[in-house]
This record gives C-alpha cells, sequence and structure tokens, in this order.
C-alpha cells in the first residue's frame, strides 16, 4: 500500500498518531519488494545485449550532449543517472567489481538481475526472503568451492599465455579486430612494471605506473608502448634542443626562478648604479643555477615548478632542454622509469641523482608537442600512447585497455585461470542442481535458481550472437556431462565447442568477484521490505506552504518528489 501526507497510524486504542513528516512516502512488502526487484531487474536489461563478442555497443549521451559510445558495463552504468535506490545498489555492483578486478562487469550485473528475477518467481510462491538468502549464500560458496578445484594455475612469465587472456578481455570490445596488437603491448607493459616480493616471491603490478595517454589520430594499430613516459608538455625555449640521444635527466621540484620575499621589503635605491647591480645580481643567482644542473652533468631538465625567462635562456645556451610544470604524478612515474632520483634544492644535485634514457626529443603529436623520454634500461613505468580514427574511438580503446590490463595484473596477482564463454558458469550451474538435492526444504529450490541465475550468462552470450538459447543450453549440457567441461559458447562461429583450445581464457579472481559481488546484492534487495522515502520540504518547519508540500505526485515507484527538486 502506498500511504502519503502525514502518514496516520492509528495505535491501539483507536487514537491516530502521526509518526512520519508530511509528504513522506512508504511502500510495504509485496509492494516494495516487487518495486525494488523490478527496478533493479531493469539496470540488468540494459546491459544484457551489450555481453560478448556479439554484444551490441551503447551511445550515451549526457545533458552537454557529450558522446560515449562503449559496452563497458561499469561505463554504461556510471554514465546513465539512474535514480531509483535499488538500482543504484546494482550500479554498485559494476562499481565494485570494476575496481576490483577492472573487468567482468556486465556479467556481474546481468547475474544479480538474474538472481532477483528467480528469487521474485519464489516470492510469488510465498518462499520467504530469508530463506531465499539463505540459499543463495549456500549456493555461492559452493559456487566458490568449485570454481576453485576448476582452476588452472598458470605461469607468469608465459608471454603467448598471458596474451590469450589479454585477447579475451578485449575480444568483446569495439577495438577487437586489433586485439592481437594491442594485447601484446599491454602483455609487455604490464611484465615490465611487474615487481617481486622478495619475501613471499609474490608478483605486485601497481597499474598506476602504466600512463595512458591517449590522441586522435592515425588508426588503433599506431598504438604504442613506450619505454618510458611521454609528457603532454612542450620544450619551454625555442633555442633549447628538440631531440638530445643517450640523455642524462635531471627531476626538479623546486623552481628556477628568484623568490620573491615573503613580507613587502622596499629597497631604496639612490644610484643607477645600484640598480644596474641590483638586475645583475638577480641574473648571476639564475645563471648559478643553471652552472648547478651543467656541472652534474645533466643535459636535461624536467622541472615540477616554473623556469624563469633568464633561466630558459642560460639553459639554452648549455644546450640543455628543459620542461617546465610537469605534473607531480608524472614526476613520480619519471623517478621509476629513468632511475633519477627527485631533487628538492638545486644545491643538492649530483650526478648521481640523474636518471637516463635512450631518447628524449619533442614530438608533433596532431596539432600538439609533447615530449617523448624513451628507451630506458629498465623502466618500472611505462606509457602506452593511443591513438585511433576519432576522438571517440581513442576514448573506447582506453576503456578496454584499462580492462585488459587489470585482468592482466589480476592473472599475475593470483596466477589462476579459467575458460570463457560460458563454461565454467555452465559447469557450477550443473554441479550446484546436483549438490541441491541433498538439502532439505525451501532452501533447495532457492539453490536451484542460483544455478538457473548461473546459467543466464551462456544464455546471454548465445541471444546476443543469434542462436537458440534452448537448444544452445542443452548441447552444452550434453557436452559438458560427457566430460568436456570447458563446453561454451563460441560466438564468432555461433556453436558450442571447447573454449579452452579456442583460446578463451579468463582469470578466476574475475569469476569469483562477480560471484560474490552478486550475490551480496542481490540477497541485501531482497531483504528490504520496506521503502520509506521522506520528501525535501522547501518550506520552514511549521508549515509555510499548504500542506507542507505533501501530496505531491510520485516520483519513481513511489518515491516522493516532483521534477525541479533534485532527488539526491
Amino acid at each position: 500500500m502506498n500511504m502519503s501526507i502525514g502518514q496516520i497510524q492509528t495505535s491501539a486504542g483507536g487514537m491516530p498518531v502521526v509518526i512520519l513528516r508530511e509528504g513522506t512516502r512508504e511502500s510495504k512488502g509485496k509492494e516494495a519488494q516487487k518495486n525494488n526487484l523490478t527496478a533493479a531487474k531493469l539496470v540488468a536489461e540494459v546491459v544484457k545485449s551489450s555481453l560478448g563478442p556479439r554484444g551490441m555497443d551503447k551511445m550515451l549521451v549526457d545533458t552537454l550532449g557529450d558522446v560515449t559510445i562503449t559496452n563497458d558495463g561499469a561505463t554504461i552504468l556510471k554514465e546513465i543517472d539512474v535514480q531509483h535506490p535499488a538500482a543504484k545498489m546494482v550500479v554498485e555492483v559494476a562499481k565494485s567489481v570494476d575496481n576490483e578486478v577492472g573487468d567482468g562487469t556486465t556479467s556481474a550485473v546481468i547475474f544479480t538481475g538474474a538472481l532477483l528475477e528467480k528469487a521474485e518467481e519464489l516470492i510469488e510462491k510465498n518462499v520467504h526472503p530469508s530463506v531465499i538468502v539463505d540459499g543463495y549464500t549456500a549456493a555461492s560458496n559452493e559456487a566458490l568451492k568449485i570454481l576453485d578445484k576448476i582452476a588452472i594455475k598458470v605461469k607468469t612469465d608465459d608471454k603467448d599465455l598471458l596474451a590469450k587472456i589479454a585477447n579475451t578481455s578485449m575480444y568483446s570490445k569495439l577495438v577487437s579486430e586489433d586485439s592481437p596488437v594491442l594485447s601484446k603491448i599491454v602483455v609487455d607493459a604490464t611484465q615490465l612494471i611487474a615487481e617481486i616480493n622478495e619475501k613471499t616471491k609474490a608478483l605486485k603490478v601497481d597499474l598506476d605506473n602504466v600512463k595512458v595517454e591517449k590522441k586522435a589520430g592515425g588508426s588503433i594499430h599506431d598504438t604504442s608502448l613506450i619505454r618510458g613516459i611521454v609528457l603532454d608538455k612542450e620544450v619551454v625555449h625555442s633555442g633549447m634542443p628538440k631531440r638530445i640521444e643517450k640523455a642524462k635527466i635531471a627531476l626538479i621540484n623546486s623552481p628556477l626562478e628568484i623568490e620573491k620575499t615573503e613580507m613587502s621589503a622596499e629597497i631604496r635605491i639612490s644610484d643607477p648604479q645600484q640598480m644596474q647591480m641590483f638586475l645583475e645580481e638577480e641574473n648571476n643567482m639564475l645563471r648559478a643555477m643553471v652552472e648547478k644542473i651543467k656541472t652534474s652533468g645533466a643535459n636535461v631538465l624536467l622541472c615540477q615548478k616554473g623556469i624563469d625567462d633568464i633561466a630558459q635562456h642560460y639553459l639554452s645556451k648549455e644546450g640543455i632542454l628543459a620542461v617546465r610544470r610537469v605534473k607531480e604524478s608524472d614526476m613520480t612515474k619519471l623517478t621509476k622509469a629513468t632511475g633519477a632520483r627527485l631533487v628538492n634544492n638545486i644545491d643538492d644535485l649530483t650526478s648521481k641523482d640523474l636518471g637516463s634514457a635512450d631518447l628524449v626529443e619533442e614530438r608533433k603529436v596532431e596539432t600538439d608537442k609533447w615530449v617523448f623520454i624513451e628507451g630506458c634500461k629498465n623502466p618500472k613505468a611505462v606509457t602506452i600512447l593511443i591513438r585511433g580514427g576519432s576522438q571517440r574511438v581513442v576514448d573506447e580503446a582506453d576503456r578496454s585497455l584499462h580492462d585488459a590490463l587489470m585482468v592482466l595484473k589480476d592473472v599475475m596477482e593470483k596466477p589462476f585461470i579459467v575458460a570463457g564463454g560460458g563454461a565454467p558458469e555452465a559447469y557450477i550451474a550443473t554441479h550446484i542442481k546436483n549438490w541441491s538435492s541433498g538439502l532439505a526444504g525451501k532452501e533447495q529450490l532457492a539453490v536451484i535458481k542460483f544455478a538457473e541465475a548461473l546459467e543466464t550468462l551462456p544464455i546471454a552470450l548465445a541471444t546476443n550472437a543469434g542462436m537458440d538459447p534452448i537448444d544452445t543450453m542443452a548441447e552444452l549440457r550434453a557436452k559438458q556431462s560427457k566430460g568436456i567441461k570447458w563446453t561454451g559458447v563460441n560466438v564468432k562461429s555461433t556453436n558450442i565447442m571447447d573454449m579452452y583450445k579456442q583460446n578463451v581464457l579468463e582469470p578466476v579472481v574475475i569469476k569469483e568477484q562477480i560471484i560474490k559481488s552478486a550475490t551480496e546484492a542481490a540477497c541485501m534487495i531482497l531483504r528490504i521490505d520496506d521503502v520509506i522515502a521522506s520528501s525535501k520540504s522547501r518550506a520552514p518547519p511549521g508549515g509555510g506552504m499548504p500542506g507542507g508540500m505533501g501530496g505531491m505526485p510520485g516520483g519513481m515507484g513511489g518515491m516522493g518528489g516532483m521534477p525541479g527538486m533534485d532527488m539526491e
């Protein structure tokens, strides 16, 4: 039931009692649940058609008219402004999966929607939501155990294998045609920056050390990996060299300028010569700074702060290439790439603090001039420069590369994989169905529904490829029961085959995260039986407006609010 205006409840003695403020809306019981489940399922519907290599892309236009074309679940849901509170919880699933493992966002949302859809069928048969929650939790634990059993351990230095895994993650993206080129770049990048923890011998991959720069122009084939850093700045002075080989690089955190006095000081000059001396002294100080840099042996200077015009003049006379106002994050990456030490005081600069690179050069990229620092010996920070036909293509390539980098990080930090194409989901679903027969009561029904929900992933893959979902699942189950456990949906050739042999491989971590996040979110939504939404009254407390803005037309699904009132 939907109550509004004052929420008058009556006590046992029949006295009317007003407990919630006027204009508050409340929906209870079945209605509240139905509302929440429908909203959450609709979110899943939005991304369902973008799953897999034959999935379609979405074109999202924001209020400013900016266009995003993508099939990345997290991006789609971030860009559309979801208002309904239950739907927002599903969007959070996508965000958490994206932050944690980077890929599998679409699957996680579809699975959450499927779990809720199956739960709704049970609620209509009067199964209590708590029973469903218990069943789902038990089933997800069992699913994770099965996943552990079927996982295959891999070697993290096997470049071919890593390239196949990166390829799989980009297979369903706009850039799938160029994925062989891109996956090689991604593998090289992650291998360069991977660091081994001496004690545990575990690999650590910090993706902050991969700088991704993007520029429209050329084609995706022109995307390159630079063993070093690209700065979107130009050389400060036109008289400086634009190219230096065998560069010795100084990284300086302090400005090459004369610091102005903090308090208001006054210098009285009585003689024109004193003025001349005063200016010369400034010049000498700047010249001394440049001398310091010169004596250290540096021929490239990258400065986080400003460089005075006169200092620029002296630097160019010495033939030193200088860049100013480099971002702090780039300076940190430069220390890792070139091996230089970040110096805060120029007086401290010695030849030991310098980093090295084979080449530092200013190049024109489209209309901008950028400085490339490349050919570092053992760079622990690298740059991927993405090119593409148009800004939209470059943006989507950037998102795809992010997913691929995250997937490789996942595998290198936890080296276990499974095949893709819906094979593990179908395998786990069958096992859970068999396992459920040992459970008592209505919980068994919930566990079976969990298995059915898992099967929606291979079904969605097949549907997006134009295959018949019922026939597909029948054939898939038949082949898996014969013992070919990696049987999945090969979307490219629209048939059922061993996906491991097709080199469609995915990290186990992603599958785990999908199951965990989706189950938790679905259980959370199922537990809600009462939605109380207070209206945002603009009037001062105690009226000021007739009815305290009470009987407003309900916004979304019994959530108060009127166009023009911001419903956060």
